[in-house]
């Protein structure tokens, strides 16, 4: 086995530890994981741009650093990739749109200094879809993401990037952000790890935006890691979560270490009885089945008033985007076929009848939020599903406005999560018979992120991981 593919296969605990403990330097870990983007990126299109000097400039500095006997951070010289919307400021941060490519930020997003100030190293850019808008990744300015186990499938999206080059060793970290599954679903896409923090634990992807932002993005879209083991994504968030005296909405909250209280988890397989893959269901059964071999008290019962939020989710959704639809809504216009998935998800969609209509939804949204309040203090745990299909076939969104209805329904789930502002870890449960991973998602209380996280730890211990892998050539 090479040197390269030694260090490209080791989680980012295991090199931070190689390298604080002299059995490897930065630069050799920081040149191993560029020669595999080198080597593999062409085939996936996970990665944009690449900092190989920048990279070793650092690398190099952690070195320095460390023969002097300094502490360089806990994550001393670990590789990590950033997406196209996360503010870095030696990279345009364009979110998959050519007007942006030149868009190089004046200040790092919080996320990413706290990366920085405790060692960790950027070595390239996540691709995403134009705007985010998709559950898949693809844009004009960068290109198709594939699926690294079938080119033929989505990758998930829309930190498509992120989790591809997480799952073939050119990081063990990708930073992403989650408003309707864009963690979880491309790591369930992928076959490995990603935490959904609770709403606000991490702060925005950008210092300097200055502009409004919609009620939705406040309450629905979160900021956090990918990575191929659970223990990578706690290390992470504990490093990164916090208020930072610039996001008026991020707070800080004691992040435990461990998990001491009861544990017990209710199950879903099926969320509303709306239809579920058989190799989806064995899934979730094989995640149950761990949990209760470490420990755990697993019932299957299905928390409260899942299709209200997942609807309301929807709806207001729409409902704020639809301004960006309209004439001068936006700098430019959405790709013609980002425009069509949401032209066609909209005419799927109730609109709101009127202004009492659209308060009130958000005034059912605390309810909702109550009853899952409730619900977790009898099962701080609920496991699930990512989505209950499997990856669909490339451009399956696009098929028309039937078929944003059938993802939305795979997806009941995972967008309910999002409505509530819920911890929730994506884990992989092995292989499908069809060649794909398979994966549960973990869902905890809310500020509660270490409770999802040891659920999550206690299914990987049981099952195992599946990267990194070498991508299907086309």
């Amino acid at each position: 086995m090479t040197v390269t593919t030694t260090l490209t296969a080791l989680s980012m605990t295991e090199l931070a530890a190689a390298i604080r403990g002299r059995e490897v330097t930065a630069r050799e870990v920081i040149d191993a994981h560029l020669a595999r983007i080198d080597e593999v990126n062409p085939t996936t299109n996970s990665v944009t741009v690449a900092f190989p000097e920048k990279a070793r400039e650092l690398a190099d500095a952690v070195d320095a650093a460390l023969d002097r006997g300094e502490d360089p951070g806990v994550l001393a010289g670990v590789p990590f990739t950033v997406k196209e919307n996360i503010d870095l400021t030696w990279s345009a941060s364009t979110s998959g749109w050519e007007f942006l490519a030149e868009a190089v930020p004046a200040e790092n997003a919080t996320m990413v200094q706290r990366l920085l100030d405790a060692g960790a190293i950027p070595v390239g850019r996540g691709n995403m879809p134009d705007f985010g808008l998709r559950w898949d990744t693809v844009n004009t300015l960068w290109g198709r993401t594939y699926n690294v186990w079938d080119r033929s499938r989505v990758p998930g999206g829309s930190s498509g990037g992120d989790a591809t080059a997480v799952a073939t060793g050119m990081t063990p970290l990708g930073l992403g952000n989650d408003y309707g599954g864009s963690l979880r679903l491309p790591s369930y896409a992928a076959g490995v790890c990603a935490l959904r923090p609770s709403a606000n634990r991490i702060p925005a992807p950008t210092k300097a935006s200055g502009e409004p932002v919609s009620l939705t993005l406040q309450n629905f879209a979160v900021n956090g890691p990918i990575a191929r083991t659970v223990e990578d994504l706690d290390l992470a968030f504990s490093v990164m979560h916090g208020a930072d005296g610039h996001d008026a909405l991020a707070i800080t909250v004691e992040h435990p270490s461990t998990y001491e209280g009861p544990k017990k988890a209710a199950v879903v397989k099926d969320p509303l009885g709306w239809g579920v893959d058989p190799q989806v269901a064995a899934a979730v059964d094989r995640a149950a089945e761990a949990l209760r071999a470490r420990g755990w008290q697993v019932d299957e019962v299905e928390p409260p008033m899942i299709e209200d939020a997942a609807t309301l989710w929807r709806r207001l959704s729409v409902e704020e985007m639809a301004p960006a639809f309209r004439p001068g809504g936006l700098p430019v216009p959405l790709t013609e076929e980002s425009t069509k998935y949401f032209l066609d998800n909209a005419d799927e969609t109730e609109p709101f009848v009127d202004k009492m209509d659209y308060g009130m939804a958000w005034a059912r949204h605390l309810i909702i939020k109550g009853a899952w309040e409730q619900f977790q203090q009898e099962y701080p745990v609920v496991l699930g599903p990512v989505s209950t299909q499997r990856m669909p076939e490339v451009d399956f969104d696009l098929a028309g406005p039937a078929a944003t209805t059938d993802l939305y329904k795979a997806h009941v789930l995972l967008v309910t999560v999002n409505f509530l502002g819920l911890p929730s870890v994506a884990v992989p449960t092995g292989m499908g018979t069809d060649g794909m991973p398979t994966g549960v998602q973990l869902i905890g209380p809310r500020n509660r992120d270490h409770v999802a996280l040891a659920a999550a730890k206690a299914v990987e211990a049981e099952l195992g991981g599946l990267t990194p892998v070498d991508p299907v050539q086309a």
